[in-house]
């Protein structure tokens, strides 16, 4: 069975893809996220074959969203689009274009440059209305699959150590699976939902847009090509350790999530927000990495190990306990320096939305917290009295489900704008507050 399935995995990447035969944006002046110290004459996009000129085949907006391109043309023979440019003042400009390929599909895309003044990213183009409610679920499933993959891992490795019973072990690598198939799909859903806010276009015509300047000019498209094809080789580690029964392989495969994690830390607030640094990037990576072991661990102590194989419950109960005590302490002592550099003004944790988010996590953190303390103080002094056992598998789930709960005010939080920095000059009151 194990064979079969890997000569149909070997078979599948052997396959060749099929191509889509429509025009191809080569390249473009103003550059992308180019920043000129004068202003350009027009706006040249050269393709990779022959295209006609729609009506706003070439739009730039200005920061308040009025349209200073002239008028659209092709010129056939060098495979070009061009509108001429006034005379532009200082400050960022957006282009968005669209062209008539040979195949009849109309391509489309959008860049940012600037004069005078750095371009802004392609997320903050004008037009794109930044991230949505239906971006914080996707951004939430993709940290459950962290805790499921990583978290899962990290628990079978240092806690649980030894052989599994098989059924047990079937559960761990469904758990595992799940977990990294959810981040490979959460990943890709997460930047095309991205790239179609960027965009401004339905999906029939988004399934054609140029979505380059998104996965190499932004952290956020970098980090996407970079985990993704992380968690591919992740993938394959877990199948071959499910196909081999090797841990060695488990082991790099938890070295590598371990260390993709911390994309998440480069491309988020702690890496581009004012005022931020190595160590504002490092607490968010121990901050996020306590956070996916702690919430994996529980859910395979609750799904795995609990139901599976009755015999490890008392050992992998007191391991985790021990080892989640040092993952609370390390997210909590990552989470209050985070809030402090985010929240400088006591006022902002009740008057800004990112302090209304902050709150709720608060809360949810502080009873899973009181959840846990009563399983350290109360549960493990009486593991071994009679209907204690039954009593726990009940009371894991439900802080397991707290748990994820905290992810999903996390994955909302992450998308959230903290409020400005005070002024230089002005003292702020410092908030202490668990991020």
């Amino acid at each position: 069975m194990r064979r079969a399935l890997l000569l149909a995995a070997l078979a599948a990447l052997a396959l060749p893809a099929s191509a889509f035969a429509h025009a191809s944006l080569r390249s473009e002046s103003p550059g992308f996220k180019q920043r000129l110290s004068a202003s350009p004459r027009e706006v040249v996009l050269q393709f990779d074959e022959t295209v006609d000129a729609l009506p706003k085949a070439i739009v730039v907006l200005t920061l308040k969203g009025k349209n200073v391109a002239g008028t659209p043309r092709a010129v056939k023979s060098q495979r070009e689009l061009v509108a001429s440019l006034p005379r532009l003042p200082k400050g960022p400009y957006t282009v968005r274009w669209q062209a008539l390929s040979n195949d009849g599909h109309i391509v489309s895309g959008v860049y940012t440059f600037g004069v005078g003044v750095p371009a802004p990213p392609v997320t903050d183009a004008v037009g794109a209305q930044g991230p949505t409610r239906t971006e914080d679920i996707v951004r939430w499933l993709y940290f459950v699959g962290l805790a499921l993959a990583v978290g899962g891992i990290g628990f079978r490795l240092l806690v649980v150590r030894g052989p599994l019973t098989a059924r047990a072990q079937r559960r761990f690598f469904w758990m595992t699976g799940i977990g990294v198939v959810g981040v490979l799909e959460a990943g890709i859903v997460a930047f095309l939902l991205r790239g179609e806010d960027a965009l401004q276009l339905p999906f029939g015509r988004f399934l054609y847009g140029d979505l380059s300047p998104l996965a190499k000019g932004t952290r956020f498209g970098e980090t996407f090509v970079i985990m993704e094809l992380g968690f591919a080789l992740v993938c394959a580690l877990v199948y071959l350790a499910w196909l081999t029964d090797r841990d060695a392989l488990l082991w790099a495969a938890f070295a590598v999530g371990m260390v993709l994690v911390s994309g998440l830390s480069l491309s988020g607030h702690s890496a581009a927000g004012p005022g931020d640094s190595k160590w504002s990037e490092l607490a968010d990576y121990v901050h996020l990495s306590a956070a996916m072991l702690w919430v994996g661990g529980l859910v395979q102590l609750a799904v795995v190990v609990w139901p599976a194989q009755p015999e490890l419950r008392r050992t992998a109960f007191l391991r985790f306990s021990r080892l989640a005590t040092v993952l609370v302490a390390l997210l909590v002592g990552a989470g209050t320096y985070l809030s402090v550099l985010r929240l400088p003004q006591l006022h902002d944790l009740w008057t800004s939305g990112y302090g209304h988010v902050l709150l709720v996590k608060l809360g949810l953190v502080s009873l899973a917290l009181g959840w846990g303390a009563a399983h350290h103080f109360l549960a493990v002094p009486r593991i071994d009295r009679p209907g204690v056992v039954g009593t726990l598998s009940r009371t894991l789930a439900g802080e397991s489900a707290v748990a994820m709960a905290v992810l999903l005010a996390a994955a909302i939080l992450t998308d959230s704008k903290p409020p400005p920095q005070p002024l230089p000059g002005k003292a702020p009151t410092v908030a202490v507050a668990h991020r």
